[in-house]
């Protein structure tokens, strides 16, 4: 990764590259219990869908926490926030694993949520603070390969580490992980001055109403959030029943479900090793318009495909297609308030989560009623014009700037 220009000395490549890892433990996180559900319910004896909540307190609590806590991060450094978000994940995770009943594990999962979700828009407002606007589309898009491989871990470990090592040792696995990242990101904290980047005075001395006000005052910032809500929303409020629609249109086992579905973070990985390249060849613009256009066509693909063994590869391409869009939204949300980079960053991720929520309950409902074609059919035309509006807000504010 490149080192910083910024006038803090030290070196970016290992500060980020801890940070990777720790997201990459916090993303394992997010979807660790979802296959671990009839282990836990039987363990503990209860029943599945009572198993669910510890799948839902996780999200609401990841979620909820990132609109609080930007300011704190603004104030006393991106770095050491992320650091000790992760020492008590650790603990948390840990808690998981000794759980000896359902409200306990509630409790724990609630907590690793309310940790775990300062990791990652605290490491992105961090990059936003080291690293140059122009070169940091392809930081960043390096750092999501972090991301992407945790999600792909967690839903593994929560199925094959699940089967051989139980699920308790799964937490136990995922808390080494996130142990191992805190002891580097401490460390690195001592060791090396750019970590503390932007822990300044005139930071400390805001309050949390000037930030937020900071953020909000900005028309460029409210369009980037709410793009942020739509693009979760229409997204996730299909691809959630990618897998279901296989299941029950053509018959297709589970198991198969599984790797067609993981086709999403293959994507997600060319995007990630391939992002010099797009950046240098489409720039945004290209990249916000050529995801649109792709996440479009794969869609249109699943809601028409006339045999099953065509869902991979549009799944692949909703992949290449979403990252090459988030990117670059990503990578605008980390500029759009300077003053305040952690408060926006956080902002903008919370509205992820909640964009997320609200699309996939809309998505259930249509599903239920009239199959996920409609779904499909939804989420092409609105990732299409959202991309393309996008783009376009895109080229008129690079042309003012000229």
């Amino acid at each position: 990764m490149p080192e910083s220009s910024s006038q803090t000395s030290g070196s970016a490549t290992s500060a980020i590259t801890l940070l990777a890892l720790a997201s990459f433990a916090a993303q394992a996180m997010v979807r660790v219990t979802d296959s671990l559900l009839p282990q836990i319910a039987a363990d503990l004896n209860v029943s599945v869908g009572a198993t669910s909540i510890v799948v839902t307190a996780y999200l609401l609590a990841h979620g909820s926490v990132q609109l609080v806590i930007g300011p704190i991060g603004d104030r006393f450094g991106k770095y050491l926030c992320v650091s000790i978000a992760a020492a008590g994940s650790t603990a948390m995770v840990v808690a998981c694993g000794l759980a000896p009943s359902l409200p306990v594990l509630v409790a724990a999962r609630l907590a690793c949520g309310l940790a775990t979700g300062w990791i990652i828009p605290f490491a992105l407002a961090f990059v936003g603070d080291v690293i140059p606007y122009e070169r940091r589309q392809q930081v960043i898009g390096r750092f999501l390969s972090g991301q992407i491989l945790g999600q792909l871990f967690g839903q593994a470990a929560g199925g094959v580490l699940g089967d051989y090592f139980g699920w308790r040792n799964v937490f136990f696995i995922l808390a080494a992980l996130l142990a191992a990242a805190t002891l580097g990101l401490f460390y690195e904290l001592w060791r090396n001055p750019i970590t503390h980047a932007n822990a300044t005075p005139q930071h400390r001395g805001r309050g949390f109403i000037a930030d937020y006000s900071a953020v909000l005052r900005s028309p460029w910032a409210r369009a980037v959030i709410a793009i942020a809500f739509i693009e979760a929303a229409a997204m996730f409020g299909a691809f959630t029943y990618v897998g279901a629609d296989l299941h029950l249109r053509f018959g297709v086992g589970f198991t198969l479900v599984g790797l067609f579905v993981g086709a999403f973070a293959i994507g997600g990985l060319i995007y990630s090793l391939s992002v010099r390249a797009l950046v240098s060849r489409f720039g945004q613009t290209g990249l916000a318009a050529g995801g649109g256009a792709l996440l479009a066509l794969a869609y249109l693909t699943l809601a028409f495909e006339p045999h099953y063994w065509m869902a991979p590869a549009a799944i692949l391409t909703i992949g290449l297609g979403f990252y090459m869009l988030h990117n670059t939204l990503q990578t605008n949300a980390t500029q759009m308030t300077p003053q305040a980079r952690g408060t926006a960053v956080a902002i903008f991720s919370a509205s992820l989560y909640l964009g997320q929520t609200a699309g996939v309950a809309a998505g259930g409902v249509i599903f239920d009623r009239f199959t996920a074609v409609p779904v499909f059919l939804i989420a092409a035309a609105v990732l299409l014009a959202l991309a393309l509006w996008f783009a376009r807000q895109l080229k008129r504010r690079r042309s003012q700037t000229m």
